[in-house]
């Protein structure tokens, strides 16, 4: 990532590394930060103690817990981390997710995750503002903008790459993104590799009072959207009026709301951006903005199972995790066809 000296904070703060020149692996944003299983140990997300998010408990019944993500100031981005946590690793099958806060990146700088591999999840890519180019091992291009949804299966073994623009880098640009990944069922942690794109016109859109509702994954509110999940799925970007009051769908058995810009109200207390709220299962719950808000819905039913992750892979299965190391360390994966110059290593490496 070029983004001068916040590349070697990013590496140092995610456990990554830098190249010779100084250059980090700005994947790092996308990796879970843990390279034990999570049923076996409780450790940090991070090597800082203090980006661990932090975990309250939701006092209110209909509030189960509270993770606020501890802001990380990369230099050019700030982080924050919300899954998985010390109490929570898991809402639905979602057991990753970032939100980059808005950043306004001046001519000549802009967002590099060089090529690397997942397997057994599915990334969901959602940008909230600006753009930028995936590329994969499946010969997908595709340029995201917001509203639209890059949903990618790993599955048995994929490789890809996000980077901005050539255009957009020389000009400058702001971005302001939320990346999660979902754990898929154990019936399809080895399915075929795919990529779909699903440009902003075709993602439902509901409108209720001071609301505008995107479905972006899953189901919520009546309506399914195109992204191929393979689980229940609960993923709504809401953006929300002063004043606008929203029912959270109770279609779901684990629901999160995460308030990504903005604050919002629920059961009397207040929410700014950074928190992940956790509801109890069927909970009837409001939420009212107390400013112009976006905020993410997030859930589903539980998993099947425990999961364990180790830098970008996810499995059941820990014999699997190492076979997938082995293939990174020793080139058996596919690479991306347009970007075959450079990857990131694994941690230990």
């Amino acid at each position: 990532m070029h983004v001068g000296c916040s590349a070697r904070i990013v590496a140092q703060l995610a456990g990554g590394r830098t190249n010779s020149a100084g250059e980090c692996d700005a994947s790092d944003f996308w990796q879970a930060g843990s390279t034990l299983p999570w049923p076996e140990r409780r450790i940090p997300m991070s090597v800082k103690p203090t980006d661990e998010p932090e975990c309250r408990g939701g006092g209110a019944d209909d509030i189960e817990l509270v993770i606020e993500g501890r802001p990380r100031d990369l230099g050019s981005f700030v982080v924050r981390r919300m899954l998985p946590s010390e109490q929570r690793r898991l809402v639905g099958p979602f057991i990753f997710y970032d939100h980059v806060d808005r950043v306004v990146m001046p001519p000549g700088q802009g967002f590099d995750v060089r090529p690397h591999p997942h397997i057994s999840l599915a990334t969901i890519t959602y940008l909230l503002e600006g753009e930028f180019v995936h590329r994969d091992s499946l010969g997908s291009v595709q340029v995201i903008r917001p509203g639209d949804v890059n949903w990618m299966i790993a599955g048995r073994g994929i490789v890809h790459s996000e980077r901005t623009s050539a255009e957009v880098r020389a000009r400058g640009a702001a971005l302001h993104a939320v990346q999660s990944w979902v754990a898929l069922p154990l019936a399809h942690e080895e399915t075929e590799p795919r990529f779909e794109h699903h440009p902003e016109p075709t993602i439902p859109r509901l409108v209720r009072r001071g609301a505008v509702l995107r479905v972006i994954a899953g189901t919520a509110y009546g309506a399914e959207a195109p992204t191929g999940v393979l689980s229940p799925t609960l993923y709504v970007h809401a953006k929300l009026d002063l004043g606008a009051v929203l029912p959270i769908d109770d279609e779901h058995e684990q629901r999160g709301v995460y308030v990504a810009r903005g604050s919002v109200e629920c059961r009397g207390r207040s929410f700014a951006p950074g928190t992940l709220v956790l509801l109890r299962a069927g909970a009837s719950v409001s939420i009212r903005a107390q400013s112009d808000a976006d905020v993410m819905l997030i859930g589903g039913a539980p998993l099947d199972g425990e999961r364990h992750v180790y830098w970008n892979f996810v499995s059941s299965r820990r014999e699997r995790i190492e076979r997938a190391k082995a293939d990174w360390r020793e080139g058996r994966f596919a690479k991306v066809p347009t970007d075959d110059t450079e990857f990131i290593p694994l941690p230990s490496d």
